[in-house]
């Protein structure tokens, strides 16, 4: 069936068949698909949609573009969670040691960073010797010791979506509903989990600005996922903040760090990452309710067992055995730091998050082409919270770059981001919503 066939029949409005569906994908597996048919194909997606059937399809179709993992031989349950992405959103990096220490196996396949929003993977790479691509094996043996690993895409696990992934980056496909599902549950459902908690994000720094595009796509999320076998559930959280107070790769990391060992835990950063924590113990079968699940935890982390877990992982992935206690000797570090001041007094009142996340795409931080190199080093630090009280003067952040000119520009949309007002505003929910498969 040729491709340009397929494209036309989504551009018009029809629906596809599983059999033109598995054609596609298959073709953008091999090869035979261009790049401009794969771009072509996304933003016919995007305009007209797919049904729960047609994603339920693409999904299967790209998990099967390559292979499909078995951890039957783990003496316990396989869980995972996925966040649609954010600014300052470093959750994985806790939440995958929290859920393992706790007793739950977690093979967690991470993104790269998409439009505004970071990637895990890229966060990873900060860590020099760590092994973020490892071949199956090595995936393996990093679940079966420590609990669980953080990694990217191998070659051998849904290669389709790592090809349609990079493409629809760069051409303004990222926030089509159907292609972001079939993305997300296609490497989730190769890696072989028995289940999975989705963290959809809503607000001004996600891709979904409006409850009820957020709304909707956790509805997709969790409909397709339960529809191809899956045991699954999503939470709304807000994102009309960073929700770490760092926003970067190696900044984040540290932040990461920070929280495990009891240094520094932003607040809502640590609201969102317990309630993930509990809804994944809960949906792998470990807790019998939300508070026990909070309680669980937090004692992993109050108890340390949470950063053994993050070293250990970090260790057999390839990365430096004293990590969690020195980061700083590790972790790469930019050249130039430079305060952002505020210009007058009062409360923050909003931030424009998806600003703050396009300054550290500028800095060099994120992507604007499929094959950008990241600068591990810079980004945006001590980013003060809504409702923070400030006189002129005051520091709203810290950005960390590589020459003055890049921190000055970067420092000015940090500044127009952030907007002051006279009185303190109210708190936003960190965590909004739970949604279900219907019935």
């Amino acid at each position: 069936m040729l491709p340009q066939e397929i494209i036309r029949h989504k551009r018009d409005g029809h629906r596809l068949s599983s059999h033109e569906i598995a054609a596609f994908i298959d073709g953008v597996t091999s090869g035979t698909v261009s790049d401009a048919q794969v771009a072509a194909f996304a933003m016919a997606v995007f305009f007209n949609g797919m049904n729960r059937d047609e994603a339920v399809a693409m999904t299967l179709a790209m998990r099967d573009s390559g292979d499909v993992l078995d951890w039957s031989d783990l003496p316990g349950p396989v869980t995972d969670k996925h966040s649609t992405g954010g600014v300052g959103d470093n959750v994985s990096l806790m939440l995958a040691p929290i859920v393992a220490a706790c007793g739950a196996y977690v093979p967690m396949i991470s993104g790269r960073g998409l439009g505004h929003t970071g990637g895990t993977l890229d966060k990873m790479d900060s860590i020099p010797g760590y092994t973020s691509q490892p071949d199956i094996a090595l995936f393996r043996k990093s679940v079966l010791e420590t609990g669980c690993a953080i990694i990217g895409q191998t070659a051998d696990l849904a290669p389709a979506d790592r090809r349609l992934y990079a493409i629809r980056d760069v051409t303004g496909t990222v926030e089509s509903v159907p292609l972001i599902t079939a993305s997300i549950l296609s490497k989730k459902l190769a890696a072989g989990l028995q289940s999975l908690v989705l963290d959809v994000k809503v607000g001004n720094g996600a891709f979904m600005e409006k409850s009820r595009d957020a709304t909707a796509l956790a509805n997709s999320l969790v409909e397709v996922a339960s529809g191809a076998g899956l045991k699954v559930s999503a939470l709304i959280t807000g994102m009309n903040e960073p929700l770490a107070s760092a926003a970067g790769n190696a900044v984040e990391v540290r932040n990461a760090v920070d929280f495990l060992t009891g240094r520094l835990r932003d607040r809502r950063l640590e609201d969102v990452t317990l309630a993930l924590a509990a809804e994944m113990l809960q949906s792998a079968g470990l807790v019998s309710s939300n508070l026990d699940g909070i309680r669980r935890a937090t004692e992993a982390l109050a108890s340390g067992r949470a950063a053994a877990t993050f070293a250990r992982m970090v260790t057999v992935l390839g990365g430096p055995a004293d990590f969690l206690d020195k980061p700083g000797k590790y972790l790469p570090e930019a050249t130039t730091e430079f305060a952002v001041e505020a210009t007058t007094e009062g409360f923050v009142t909003s931030i424009a998050t998806r600003d703050i996340g396009l300054a550290v795409v500028g800095l060099g931080g994120g992507r604007t082409r499929p094959d950008d190199k990241i600068d591990p080093a810079v980004g945006i630090t001590r980013l003060l919270p809504i409702g923070a009280e400030v006189k002129a003067g005051d520091a709203l952040a810290l950005v960390h770059a590589r020459s003055p000119s890049a921190a000055e520009a970067a420092a000015a949309a940090v500044l127009s981001a952030y907007a002051i007002g006279a009185s303190k505003p109210a708190a936003d929910k960190s965590v909004i919503r739970r949604i279900l498969p219907r019935g």
